[in-house]
């Protein structure tokens, strides 16, 4: 099951994740109009883009969207969730927090007003005793987030690749099996304005005005 619905739906979505299986939701966060801050964004998009998974596996493209994600959050048994967060690393670092640390270090770590929202939906979770039993952070050390209009920086991008792998380790481990997509045509996780190649080509587009 995919999240491909406008938000103002995403309460009745996540009421269809309810039932006897346990459900994992990968979600993607960030902001695509600066820069690094669009990765988690990025990485969703692209798992979407490779690989078809079981009903009981939702694909989220959380944007900035803060609150509007608590529903997703509280039907999930398990989640994963992609985003650019300041570790104190070098730029392209990757690192993984599971659990109890994830919402302690988005609180202690903000790069921008999503993290705040979105530490503050995990919080709400908890005190509703429906956090997901298992959580995991992907992220990467972003090099900007500062330049708006702009696209992932290369040592950034290049980090899409590994995170994937991280993400499929966790579902495989989950017993979600992947299936690749191969040529097949996919609906786009994100309306087709905002593909990042269509994304970039807009952005060379305006560069050479």
């Amino acid at each position: 099951m995919l999240a491909l619905m406008p938000w103002d739906k995403a309460a009745q979505a996540a009421a269809d994740l309810a039932g006897g299986v346990e459900n994992v939701v990968v979600l993607g966060i960030g902001n695509l109009l600066w820069a690094d801050e669009g990765f988690g964004v990025r990485a969703v998009q692209e798992l979407h883009r490779r690989w078809r998974f079981p009903k009981r596996v939702t694909l989220v493209d959380g944007g900035t969207q803060g609150y509007s994600l608590l529903h997703y959050v509280q039907a999930a048994d398990k989640m994963i969730i992609f985003d650019a967060v300041d570790f104190d690393l070098p730029p392209g670092n990757l690192k993984v927090l599971r659990n109890e640390h994830v919402p302690r270090f988005m609180g202690a770590k903000k790069l921008s007003l999503h993290q705040t929202g979105f530490q503050e939906v995990l919080a709400i979770a908890e005190l509703n005793g429906q956090l997901p039993n298992e959580l995991v952070l992907i992220g990467v050390q972003p090099e900007d987030f500062e330049d708006y209009g702009g696209s992932l920086r290369p040592v950034v991008r290049k980090q899409i690749e590994p995170a994937l792998e991280l993400a499929l380790a966790n579902l495989l481990r989950w017993r979600c099996e992947p299936e690749p997509r191969g040529a097949e045509t996919v609906e786009p996780l994100l309306p087709t304005g905002l593909d990042l190649a269509a994304f970039e080509m807009g952005c060379s587009q305006l560069g050479a005005l």
